[in-house]
């Protein structure tokens, strides 16, 4: 039998939307996802909303109080899941490299427990931006397993998690070696 279909068709294959300005602003979901349009920087969309997550950081940092602004965190990572899960499933793409709110909220969680300074920002930066794109156990077997929102902002949360970690080890060396 002649088809136009191709052999390896399939009726749950889905191609990829490839997402423009005219989608980010259709739904709140979408534009919270892509991170205001930030996600259709065509190189590096994930290093870009980490670099936005500074001056947004600081802005909140400014007029909130840490405990509050720890909270307001916890809500966006929230926020995070049903925006990435909707979007995702707009996308045809669960993990889509445009949807970059969960970089945002990882890092922004990195930057308020890191020192001010921008020392240990700078490495907090390049640490948080290895462990997201390496993906080093478990971090990639729950990138691989677990899909939708939740799968989106869990990975980013370990990468910030471990990130942390590399952190508090450098400062108790430092400390330890009294270079301060």
């Amino acid at each position: 039998m002649i088809t136009s279909l191709p052999d390896n068709y399939s009726p749950q294959r889905q191609i990829p939307i490839k997402p423009d300005i005219t989608f980010v602003h259709v739904r709140l979901a979408h534009f919270i996802a892509m991170g205001a349009g930030i996600g259709l920087i065509r190189y590096m969309p994930g290093t870009a909303g980490t670099i936005v997550a500074f001056p947004f950081y600081r802005f909140l940092d400014s007029i909130i109080e840490p405990v509050s602004l720890l909270l307001i965190i916890d809500v966006f990572f929230i926020m995070g899941i049903w925006a990435c899960a909707v979007t995702g499933r707009a996308l045809n793409s669960p993990d889509h490299s445009g949807m970059v709110w969960d970089e945002i909220v990882a890092f922004m969680l990195v930057l308020f427990f890191t020192p001010d300074h921008w020392t240990w920002q700078l490495a907090a930066f390049f640490l948080f931006r290895f462990f997201d794109i390496v993906k080093p156990a478990p971090i990639g077997y729950l990138d691989a397993r677990l899909k939708g929102g939740l799968g989106v902002m869990l990975d980013d949360l370990l990468a910030a998690f471990y990130t942390l970690l590399c952190l508090a080890g450098w400062k108790s060396m430092i400390l330890f070696e009294s270079y301060f």
